[in-house]
């Protein structure tokens, strides 16, 4: 299948171009910010009525996770993507138009911003996590359709009939479109598994029980996706060929989910009714 002829620049105001990279994250904060109010808002639906912070506040925090997210996302793809690169030119490390961003990393710094949040406003920092395990496929599945755009992260050869050529690919061979398959396996999919979880099993009422299971259904999806998903170029495959950086990634973060989970389903349950 021929690439659609989508311009990464989704618009410009003068000499300034606005990209839909850019914009896949200032809407999935966005978004994520007014799906997260929503939830905080319906306190039944949390362990013993009591939400991490009061809904009103997801505003102030959206501007701080949007902070988290870039300077985690950053610091990620510095130190496990192409460190020493980036230590022969360390002024490239805030140059972030080359794209060089870690999910893992903004996960990571989305994380500590939601728990030092909440302990301001004395809340249950483990049900601030499973805020962001609701919300955050909504920024997961905007920023993988937008690395489609920019035709990166691409996927290995392929005959399925969805292979895509990549304008930006030197051999212009049919590939998984590896994007895609992240942004409706961690992004939709994931989505409507919590969703399920939060409204017909009243989840948010064991604290933890939501961030494990994005954690774990977030970390198998990325571990099976990068089987047909191209590794960065400057690495490569790891331990002999068949492992790649975002694998060895994902590994920590499914066993803290599947920690969480455990931690969760161990804990008594909330007497409020449905």
């Amino acid at each position: 299948m021929p690439f659609p002829n989508i311009d990464p620049i989704a618009f410009s105001i003068g000499p300034i171009a606005i990209r839909w990279y850019a914009l896949a994250y200032l809407f999935g904060v966005i978004l994520g910010a007014g799906y997260g109010y929503l939830l905080l808002r319906n306190e039944r639906l949390w362990y013993k009525g009591a939400p991490p912070f009061p809904a009103k506040d997801i505003w102030d925090f959206a501007f701080w996770a949007m902070i988290a997210i870039v300077v985690g996302g950053r610091t990620g793809y510095v130190l496990f993507y192409n460190l020493p690169y980036y230590l022969s030119n360390p002024l490239e490390i805030i140059n972030t138009l080359d794209g060089g961003m870690s999910y893992h990393g903004g996960m990571v710094g989305l994380m500590l911003a939601a728990i030092l949040f909440t302990i301001s406003k004395k809340g249950n920092w483990l049900s601030s996590l499973d805020l962001l395990g609701a919300v955050a496929t909504i920024g997961i599945m905007l920023g993988r359709i937008a690395n489609f755009i920019n035709a990166e992260l691409y996927g290995a050869p392929t005959n399925l009939p969805w292979g895509i050529i990549f304008p930006t690919d030197p051999l212009a061979v049919p590939r998984h479109p590896s994007q895609l398959y992240e942004a409706a396996l961690e992004g939709l999919l994931l989505f409507l598994i919590i969703r399920i979880a939060t409204h017909v099993f009243y989840a948010l009422r064991k604290p933890g029980l939501v961030a494990g299971i994005f954690a774990i259904g977030y970390a198998l999806a990325r571990i099976l996706v990068e089987f047909v998903r191209l590794p960065d170029v400057q690495i490569g495959y790891l331990y002999g060929g068949w492992l790649t950086m975002g694998q060895v990634l994902s590994l920590p973060i499914l066993i803290g989910g599947l920690i969480l989970v455990l931690h969760a389903i161990t804990r008594p349950v909330s007497k409020l009714r449905a």
